[in-house]
C-alpha cells in the first residue's frame, strides 16, 4: 500500500465533502473543486497553505497531534475517520525493517473462544480477522454463513472475496450494496493498521484487479468501525434472517473479533433460527448414526432388523 497516496486521497476525499457554507465561508461564483480548497482548510486549521499542502501530499514527518487535530476538526471527521487518519500518519512515519519478524496475529483463535461460541447454542457467532477471513464459528454461525463455505470450498472463507467475486452473493446478502460498502470500509481500516501485511495487500490487489465494484468503492476512501447493527441473510434452508449483531474485539488476540448475532424475540427470524438449529441437530445425529453403523461389526449389522 502507498501510504503517501492514501493520505492524499483520503484528505482530498474528505475536504471534497465539506461545503464552504458548512464552515462559514462564502461559496463564490466559481469553484473548480467540490468542497473546500486547500487554502481554506489551511486557514481554518491555523496553518500555512504550503504546510497543509505538504501534509495532504503525504509528507507528514514531524506533524504534531495538535495540527492533525485541527485538520480533523476542520474536515469534521468522525471517530472512525480520525483514527484512520492517525493510523495512516503513524504508518507513514514509523520506521519498519523488512527483516523484522512479525507476530502471527489475526490467524489463530485464543484458547477457550471456540468453547465459548459453542456454548452460545441459540445465537450464531463467528470470529473474523482484520481482512475478513472467517477463522472460527459455532454451529449456528457456520450454518448462517453456510453458502460462503460451500461455494468457496474453503474452511476459512473470506467475506470480502465472496461479496465481490461470487456472482450470486446478493442471494446471500440481500442488502448487497451495504455489505459491499462495509467490507471495503473495514479493509480500509485494516490496510492502515497493517500496511506491511501481505495478506491484506494481496486481498486488496486481487479484488481491485477482478472487481469494478470494489475499485469504485476503494477510491471513495470511506472507513467504518463495524461495532453493531442489523444484517440480513437469505439462507437456502430457512429463508430470510434479519439479525442484530455485536462485535467484540478479542483482546487476547490482536486483530481478531467475535461477532454475535441475535434475532428479535418472537420474530419470524427467531423462528427461522430455531428451525435452523433443529436442522443442525438432525444432521449431527444422522452423521453420528452413520459413523456408529460403520464401526459396528458385520455380524451385528446382519442381525439388526
Amino acid at each position: 500500500m502507498e501510504i503517501t497516496k492514501d493520505i492524499r486521497d483520503f484528505l482530498m476525499a474528505r475536504r471534497a465533502e465539506i461545503t464552504p457554507e458548512q464552515v462559514g465561508l462564502p461559496s463564490g461564483a466559481r469553484r473548480r473543486v467540490p468542497g473546500l480548497r486547500r487554502e481554506e482548510v489551511a486557514q481554518l486549521a491555523g496553518v500555512s497553505t504550503e504546510y497543509y499542502t505538504q501534509i495532504e501530499r503525504g509528507h507528514v514527518d514531524g506533524v504534531s497531534d495538535e495540527v492533525l487535530g485541527a485538520i480533523v476538526s476542520t474536515l469534521r471527521l468522525n471517530d472512525e475517520e480520525t483514527a484512520h487518519l492517525f493510523d495512516l500518519v503513524r504508518a507513514a512515519t514509523t520506521k519498519r525493517s523488512p527483516r523484522r519478524s512479525r507476530p502471527r496475529s489475526g490467524r489463530m483463535m485464543p484458547a477457550g473462544v471456540q468453547a465459548l461460541m459453542d456454548a452460545m447454542v441459540t445465537a450464531p457467532a463467528i470470529v473474523i480477522n482484520g481482512h475478513l477471513d472467517i477463522i472460527g464459528a459455532n454451529a449456528l454461525g457456520r450454518a448462517v454463513y453456510g453458502p460462503l463455505y460451500t461455494r468457496t470450498g474453503s474452511t476459512t472463507p473470506n467475506i470480502a472475496r465472496f461479496t465481490f467475486l461470487d456472482p450470486r452473493a446478493d442471494e446471500v446478502f440481500p442488502d448487497w450494496r451495504r455489505s459491499a460498502d462495509d467490507a471495503v470500509a473495514l479493509l480500509r481500516v485494516e490496510a492502515a493498521r497493517s500496511p506491511d501485511s501481505t495478506a491484506v495487500t494481496g486481498l486488496i490487489g486481487e479484488l481491485a484487479t477482478r472487481s469494478d465494484e470494489f475499485r469504485v468503492r476503494w477510491a471513495a476512501q470511506q472507513v467504518k468501525a463495524h461495532r453493531r447493527g442489523v444484517k440480513r441473510f437469505i439462507h437456502p434452508d430457512v429463508g430470510e434472517l434479519t439479525l442484530r449483531f455485536e462485535v467484540l474485539d478479542l483482546t487476547s488476540a490482536a486483530g481478531l473479533a467475535m461477532i454475535g448475532y441475535t434475532a428479535e424475540p418472537g420474530s419470524t427470524s427467531e423462528q427461522s433460527l430455531q428451525l435452523l438449529s433443529s436442522l443442525i441437530v438432525t444432521e449431527q445425529n444422522r452423521h453420528i448414526g452413520s459413523e456408529t453403523d460403520q464401526r459396528r461389526p458385520a455380524d451385528q449389522k446382519a442381525d439388526t432388523p
